[in-house]
């Protein structure tokens, strides 16, 4: 059974910091890409970055310079490395993998950024 486990969520300052973690397990990890999303209040979910195999990364462009996507074959592991957090960036981060044709989810990591 395919899962991910989303953590590093909280509550910050905007101009603040956090890095998300997602742990996958149940997949062979090295050969899927991997993507981040969120669901802002009472907006459509979105993706923000995006991380190939080869490590190759992509972004929204509103996290673009602020946001850092990275992964660790070893550890299972894609992490969201978040600079300089505005208000507009509250929402439920969520990770994302395709596996066998099936789109998979985490539970979701709450970030909240207060003004």
């Amino acid at each position: 059974q395919v899962q991910l486990v989303e953590s590093g969520g909280g509550l910050v300052q905007a101009g603040g910091s956090l890095t998300l973690s997602c742990t996958a397990s149940g997949i062979l990890f090295r050969i899927h890409g991997m993507r981040w999303y969120r669901q802002g209040p009472g907006k459509q979910r979105e993706m923000v970055a995006a991380v190939t195999t080869g490590n190759t990364a992509d972004y929204a462009d509103s996290v673009k310079g602020r946001f850092t996507v990275s992964r660790d074959n070893a550890k299972n592991t894609v992490l969201l490395k978040m600079n300089n957090l505005k208000p507009e960036d509250t929402a439920v981060y969520y990770c994302y993998v395709v596996h066998e044709g099936k789109w998979v989810w985490g539970q979701g990591t709450q970030v909240t950024v207060s003004s």
